[in-house]
């Protein structure tokens, strides 16, 4: 009687095809963006200051209606590109509606200096509002970072974090209020020229810088409230 050989059902056999390894894609990683792609990128820069560029400029050779048209044709010119681009609407448009209402104003007042009024408003209001969250205990830079973690978080219970919060929120106050400084004093000295200018360098640089210092307090937030998973620390002072 012969033997006959047992094989495993699932044994392989010589007439079974070989089965082709899976391979699993690796998984994408999403890149952090850098802290100029936060604020627009280089374009963004670009987009806050052409039009005052073309307003100061258009000003030292035309007269002040001629001005108003070639600085709302830049801005309009400027939206189009950006929207072309595949921007959002609401930040291409954005920046229109800013030139539009800064050039509507000139129109108003018949002073090329108003074209620069409502920013440097703006920003003393920007000082007053975080430096009044600073005073409150209640830093908004910490208020925001608290808000895109679900509102979980004893944030201002934690000396550190605390700490953190407030240095970047003073540094976004200084930021609001040297811009209201230098500009209102040159608004008031009627240095329309030197007001472009000082727009443009106190605009995306200091915000860059307001922003690092940002960046950095929501980090040390993260690594100590959620990275490590500690809920609370020292208790804050009321």
């Amino acid at each position: 009687m012969t033997m006959t050989e047992h094989r495993h059902p699932h044994a392989p056999s010589e007439e079974d095809p070989p089965t082709a390894p899976v391979t699993v894609p690796p998984t994408p990683t999403r890149r952090t963006p850098t802290v100029l792609e936060q604020v627009g990128g280089p374009l963004g820069f670009v987009s806050s200051a052409v039009p005052v560029i073309v307003f100061v400029t258009a000003n030292a050779f035309l007269p002040l209606g001629v001005t108003i048209a070639v600085s709302l044709a830049a801005g309009l010119g400027l939206t189009v590109f950006r929207l072309l681009r595949g921007e959002r609407v609401a930040s291409a448009l954005g920046s229109l509606v800013g030139v539009a209402v800064a050039a509507g104003l000139v129109a108003w007042t018949g002073s090329a200096r108003d074209f620069f009024a409502i920013g440097i408003w703006i920003s003393l209001a920007g000082f007053v509002a975080t430096l009044a969250t600073v005073i409150a205990r209640r830093p908004v830079t910490g208020l925001v970072w608290n808000a895109l973690h679900g509102g979980a978080h004893d944030w201002r219970a934690d000396r550190a974090v605390l700490r953190a919060h407030d240095v970047a929120t003073v540094a976004t106050a200084l930021v609001f209020g040297a811009r209201f400084a230098v500009q209102q004093w040159l608004y008031v000295a009627e240095a329309t020229g030197a007001l472009g200018v000082a727009r443009i360098v106190m605009g995306t640089p200091l915000s860059v810088v307001a922003l690092v210092i940002t960046v950095w307090a929501f980090r040390r937030s993260t690594q100590r409230l959620v990275t490590s998973g500690s809920r609370a620390g020292s208790p804050a002072e009321p």
